[in-house]
């Protein structure tokens, strides 16, 4: 499955805290906090609460990740299949351009 921009399964203009939150359902179930707490440490981002539950809303209802039952009183998240291969695609486009972009630096 390739993404293409316009897409239904590209990230578009909410791609920082979806790509983040992503990651970080990767290593498994988080409730909101822990992820806030999580992405923090793996890339040094702080997400404010309003930005991460706005995002977490958007791929619940892309299908990328899902809800799951009430832990006491937190709601943690899942990724999806669907939300795993998207992370795939977008990581991979990432690492492509990461890499075209290092080697164009270390030649100019």
């Amino acid at each position: 499955m390739r993404i293409t921009r316009n897409s239904k399964l590209d990230l578009g203009r909410f791609s920082d805290p979806s790509l983040l939150i992503l990651s970080s359902l990767a290593s498994g179930p988080k409730h909101g906090y822990a992820m806030i707490q999580d992405i923090e440490q793996f890339c040094g981002t702080h997400l404010e609460v309003g930005t991460l539950y706005g995002a977490l809303a958007r791929l619940e209802n892309q299908g990328w990740i899902e809800a799951l039952e009430l832990e006491e009183r937190r709601r943690p998240y899942r990724i999806t299949q669907l939300g795993a291969t998207v992370l795939r695609e977008q990581l991979s486009t990432m690492k492509q351009v990461v890499s075209t972009g290092l080697q164009r630096l270390a030649t100019s």
